[in-house]
């Protein structure tokens, strides 16, 4: 069976105490962990920074926005390089983060894909945070998806986007993996991640069928956008088709395993298919 290594990550970019350390820290991760694809949200990039040209490692998308020189996912995919590993690469801009970031979704991946953007959010307006895009990758084996998505609501928020997801991927054929910040806790019934289980993509939720758990919690309590909130939630996910065996879930960035360089912590699986 064919071993491969997943993890998703929001990481809160340039707005934490030690910039540097996060990429560090993540590229070293990456490498130690031979993680074949990354999802990673809250990828930044200084509204006002310099524009760069960026190589053929760069997988282009249908809504391309300019790739900046300090953009977070550029940032890692170098420091890679530096290490001696070259990762392909694309960069979704969803909106404008904290008035002065495009704050967008990213993949990082050891094989060439198809990068495509996909508008989930019944808002299109960069200035209004509420405007979401996912951005979906196809390799020749794998169609893996990364999205930071909204909280719970029947009409605007996570259902609308769920289902914008839902239609674009309903047909795919290859093994589908979909990874992100869902913004809705797994200990709320009737919501955003039943909705995800429930649906004719057919997928499992990567902690439940794990062989092997270290750690569950995904925020340790209040951050951004959940600010009320004082006790840990699982709010990221790695859903995947059941062709998948899920040998381990672990929280990685939390302290524990890894220091903690953003606001959530990270989710890493090691599977294989059947």
């Amino acid at each position: 069976m064919r071993e491969i290594n997943f993890l998703t990550f929001n990481t809160h970019s340039w707005l934490e105490n030690n910039d540097q350390q996060q990429v560090e820290v993540l590229a070293q991760k990456i490498l130690k962990e031979d993680i074949s694809i990354i999802a990673l949200q809250e990828v930044n990039q200084k509204i006002t920074s310099k524009e760069i040209q960026v190589d053929h490692y760069f997988q282009l998308n249908n809504e391309q926005q300019s790739v900046h020189e300090d953009n977070f996912a550029y940032c890692v995919v170098n420091r890679l390089r530096d290490l001696g590993t070259n990762y392909y690469w694309s960069w979704a801009f969803n909106h404008i983060g904290y008035d002065k970031y495009h704050e967008g979704v990213a993949i990082l991946s050891k094989t060439p894909f198809q990068a495509e953007v996909i508008k989930i959010s019944l808002e299109d307006d960069p200035a209004d945070y509420h405007t979401r895009k996912a951005l979906l990758g196809k390799s020749e084996s794998l169609c893996f998806l990364s999205g930071h998505f909204s909280w719970w609501s029947q009409s605007s928020g996570f259902a609308y986007e769920w289902r914008k997801v839902e239609g674009r991927l309903w047909d795919q054929k290859l093994p589908l993996i979909i990874m992100g910040d869902f913004n809705n806790p797994a200990n709320q019934r009737d919501q955003g991640r039943d909705l995800v289980l429930a649906s004719q993509l057919n997928l499992q939720d990567s902690f439940e069928v794990a062989t092997e758990k270290i750690g569950e919690g995904t925020i340790p309590g209040g951050i951004d956008g959940w600010e009320k909130n004082a006790q840990s939630l699982r709010i990221d996910y790695i859903f995947l088709a059941q062709e998948f065996l899920v040998e381990k879930y672990q929280i990685v960035f939390d302290n524990i395993s890894d220091l903690q360089i953003s606001d959530h912590y990270g989710v890493l699986i090691k599977t294989s298919l059947k």
